[in-house]
């Protein structure tokens, strides 16, 4: 702003909240009222608290005897509940594990899976194979429908590797 201009300002830029002069003194006086009111706070210390209280809980922290201490775990305890729990264990494991598994209830599925978890290949399962129960007829009379070859396959393999088979055998 320039020197010249300055005696041409006609506001100054402040502003007076609405009615502020006419609450004033309303306001400066609850103010005082507030402030003698709340100079007592209503709470009151015993005289020479602060210098007696350092004394008082040492006092009642050290001139006490020791109490007697029970522990819960005691030799007789710990040997009493150990042999109810190995009791419980003995007989669940008579009662609940008493069955053997039996051949003829296993499911064509659950040894089909069973086999792929555990990554047994072929020759760990002709090692248990006898040469007596195989006979060559039994492989040559036995008749595949061209349906189940082609459900067989779209099943178990993947189309890269029928392509890659009819690549080399051409």
């Amino acid at each position: 702003m320039n020197k010249k201009q300055i005696h041409n300002i006609e506001k100054t830029g402040f502003k007076v909240p609405k009615d502020y002069f006419n609450n004033l003194e309303d306001s400066l006086l609850s103010n005082i009222r507030l402030k003698e009111l709340a100079s007592s706070s209503g709470f009151k210390t015993p005289e020479l608290y602060f210098e007696s209280v350092e004394e008082h809980i040492v006092k009642k922290t050290i001139d006490q005897e020791p109490k007697k201490v029970i522990s819960i775990f005691s030799k007789q305890n710990l040997i009493y509940v150990s042999g109810i729990a190995a009791a419980v264990l003995l007989l669940l494991t008579l009662v609940v594990f008493n069955h053997k598994p039996q051949w003829n209830n296993l499911d064509t599925e659950t040894v089909e899976n069973y086999i792929i978890d555990e990554n047994i290949d072929s020759y760990e399962i002709a090692t248990l194979l006898l040469d007596d129960g195989l006979k060559e007829a039994d492989f040559i009379n036995y008749n595949l429908k061209d349906e189940t070859i082609e459900t067989y396959l779209l099943n178990n393999s993947d189309i890269e590797d029928l392509i890659l088979e009819k690549n080399y055998n051409e």
